[in-house]
């Protein structure tokens, strides 16, 4: 079994919602500051979660878990990414949702297993043979395209490069040209190629250049030293799924028929406990020689109550476990049934054994102030200009019904005032739009009285 060089598969997940969150907004003595950072009120809250990011950095939270417990539209999810921000961008951040667990293609425990490794993150550092420098030329050299027709394709590339003791020219594969295309690599750039992998890594921008006029912040670097050809340590960081994914997919040939039948396999393969297990000893191996460092990162579980008792089971074991990424549960719900029991009521729908082991942290309602501070971020995070009376109609919506529905009046709102010849969002363009939408309030009341008009 080996390690090789792996592509993240670390899931994108948009949450445009919280676009505007950079972090807890706590000052230097870990005090919240009522408005920073993209977060508004919830003090005690994020004073918490600056603690739990304290226990985090100093490694005394590992195989812990945290509940952030409130009603809807509270900011759970944004200070469990407030969270994430705050340990930096390398550290491993896996959003998931309780209801993903009930998949017809995967067993509930292996998805659980297989976001608390998507959690787990590994910085291995390697003495690779590269080739560094500043990229002093360019060139595609292109000829007939051997299958035909009128297009020319790249046959090779020459790329000079320049360092402080000389200077080379490479001859490389028309593959790394594709690379170097990718990393958008100009003259000018400091890059390294990789001898055994031709794997292609910019930078930055040569130092030499930091005195032109640039419109885009750019980074420079200095230009290397010694020569273009050379051992140098590179860092990288995979996440334990990563290399479970790279270890678990079969290796077929290049001919149509092996192609075909990796196509036509299903996508989701399970790995096996036995494949993970035989990782986990060489990643084990790997930090007992200092090759690499195990850098625990957020495991985000909304929706925590839609777990059932069989999972909720296996959570206590993966968190005993000597590898494991500190879990934030979220959830909304009071005292309610344990899914996948009929008799079983508790806090949260969580059973008590594995409550006993959680930091709970609670999240309010806003007050009307904090909503209009809220509404106003959003607005000028999507680039809207809304008059002052539209922003107190706005969180006065928000106080009566929820600040989620208040939120979501803005884009229509801001699309109404266009069709009206205006390009700020007024009072009359809200009220507007609050006759065309109801709110989950309205709906119910609604429901209630014309009940006899609805299919039960």
């Amino acid at each position: 079994m080996k390690i090789e060089e792996v592509k993240s598969t670390v899931k994108t997940q948009r949450i445009s919602s919280h676009s505007h969150i950079k972090g807890l907004g706590l000052d230097e003595n870990g005090i919240p500051i009522q408005m920073a950072s993209g977060l508004v009120g919830q003090e005690n809250a994020r004073e918490a979660a600056g603690i739990v990011v304290d226990m985090i950095k100093s490694k005394k939270m590992a195989g812990r878990a945290i509940l952030m417990a409130g009603p809807p539209g509270t900011g759970k999810t944004a200070i469990a990414l407030a969270i994430a921000h705050e340990l930096g961008s390398k550290v491993p951040f896996c959003p998931m949702v309780g209801s993903e667990v009930y998949s017809s293609e995967i067993k509930k425990t292996e998805v659980l297993m297989e976001n608390f490794r998507r959690a787990i993150g590994l910085r291995i550092k390697e003495t690779k043979e590269v080739y560094e420098g500043e990229v002093t030329e360019l060139t595609p050299i292109e000829t007939e395209n051997p299958m035909g027709g009128y297009g020319k394709t790249v046959s090779h590339v020459i790329i000079g490069l320049k360092t402080a003791k000389g200077n080379k020219q490479l001859k490389l594969d028309p593959s790394i040209y594709e690379s170097l295309s990718k990393e958008k690599v100009e003259p000018g750039d400091v890059i390294y190629i990789e001898a055994n992998s031709g794997a292609v890594k910019r930078q930055g921008r040569s130092d030499t250049f930091a005195t032109e006029f640039d419109l885009e912040a750019e980074e420079y670097v200095p230009l290397p030293k010694g020569d273009v050809h050379k051992k140098k340590e590179v860092i990288q960081d995979v996440t334990l799924h990563d290399l479970d994914v790279a270890n678990a997919r079969p290796q077929g040939g290049q001919d149509i028929l092996s192609m075909m039948g990796q196509l036509m396999k299903s996508k989701k393969t399970e790995i096996t406990d036995k494949l993970r297990k035989e990782i986990n000893k060489v990643v084990n191996k790997y930090i007992d020689e200092g090759i690499a460092e195990l850098v625990p990162g957020v495991l985000f579980i909304d929706e925590v109550h839609m777990l059932d008792i069989e999972t909720f089971t296996y959570l206590h074991r993966a968190l005993e476990s000597a590898i494991a990424p500190i879990v934030i549960f979220a959830t909304n719900r009071g005292r309610s049934l344990v899914r996948g029991t009929e008799d079983i009521y508790s806090p949260h729908g969580i059973p008590l054994d594995l409550l006993d082991r959680l930091l709970i942290i609670r999240t309010l309602q806003y007050s009307r102030p904090e909503m209009e501070q809220i509404l106003k971020l959003r607005a000028h995070t999507e680039s809207l200009s809304i008059e002052n009376d539209a922003l107190s109609l706005l969180s006065e919506v928000g106080s009566r019904t929820t600040l989620r529905y208040a939120v979501q009046l803005l884009t229509p709102s801001s699309l109404t005032a266009r069709v009206n010849g205006r390009s700020v969002i007024s009072k009359e363009d809200v009220q507007e739009v609050g006759q065309l939408f109801l709110d989950a309030k309205s709906s119910a009341r609604i429901l209630s009285q014309h009940k006899d008009k609805f299919m039960v």
